[in-house]
């Protein structure tokens, strides 16, 4: 098994924990109680992972709210790196892939220069494009496959003259590209019925399951749906329903407890169904 994969279901089951923590950590919806640091999104992001370190299995940071600031949002993005705990699984949700020399850049930069875990990666121009994040056999590959996304339907959705959809032959396709262990998708938790058909014809993958709270996917469902039999190898994400709590805050430690308490209420719902 993968390291990385070792590392995320060892927390799991310690913690009976599902929760990935979604750093989408948007500038301008950052609580204003941040403004008067010097760096308000890198403090904002240390409050998020005070506030919810003790029960995470994961974080996931979303490059696109880094990237959007140039320089300084890359170094952040950095910064915020070396303040998540080492035994907490970390991913780039950075959706990359294109010819196998490109990729391979990208996967030196998501699993070298910032040493995460595990990076989000899209399907659409097949192997060659995959085989470099895949060739790191400790780390976690997460394959787009059926999203949350209303867009879904456009190609995720389509059959196949076969008579498959489309995202399931991307989950055939995971499956044998997988090594060690290292092979995973996301499949959106506003999709029930077939996350949990999904998790049937693929019990071996580890399973990144987006779209809880603002989007609208049962938490319940996803968590009892998306787990394998030993009841790991998945996480649920949560991200603005969890980092922008509603409410204003005087004080960074009112926010903090805010995010805690909501982080709290997840996990209770979590531990129930685990």
């Amino acid at each position: 098994m993968s390291a990385a994969r070792d590392k995320a279901n060892r927390r799991i089951s310690a913690l009976k924990s599902l929760l990935c923590v979604g750093l989408d950590s948007d500038a301008g919806k950052i609580p204003e109680v941040f403004s008067r640091y010097e760096n308000p999104v890198l403090e904002f992001n240390r409050a998020v992972i005070r506030a919810t370190a003790d029960i995470a299995a994961a974080y996931k940071v979303n490059t696109a709210f880094y990237e959007v600031r140039g320089v300084a949002g890359l170094q952040d993005l950095g910064a915020t790196l070396r303040h998540i705990p080492d035994t907490v699984l970390t991913i780039s949700d950075a959706k990359r892939a294109d010819i196998g020399n490109t990729s391979r850049m990208y996967a030196k930069a998501f699993f070298e220069h910032w040493p995460f875990d595990a990076v989000t990666v899209a399907p659409y121009m097949g192997y060659d494009s995959l085989e470099p994040f895949f060739s790191y056999e400790e780390k976690l590959v997460f394959v787009l496959c059926l999203t949350s996304n209303e867009g879904s339907a456009d190609f995720e959705e389509q059959v196949l003259h076969d008579g498959r959809t489309l995202y399931r032959a991307v989950l055939g396709k995971v499956e044998s590209w997988s090594r060690n262990g290292n092979g995973g998708v996301v499949v959106g938790a506003t999709k029930s019925a077939e996350l949990a058909r999904i998790r049937r014809e693929a019990p071996g993958l580890f399973f990144l399951i987006p779209g809880v709270g603002a989007q609208g996917g049962s938490l319940e469902e996803s968590v009892d749906l998306g787990v394998d039999a030993n009841r790991e190898s998945a996480l649920i994400n949560v991200s603005r329903a969890l980092i922008f709590p509603a409410g204003s805050f005087s004080c960074v430690d009112d926010y903090e407890k805010a995010v805690a308490a909501e982080a709290a209420e997840i996990h209770g719902k979590m531990m129930s169904v685990l």
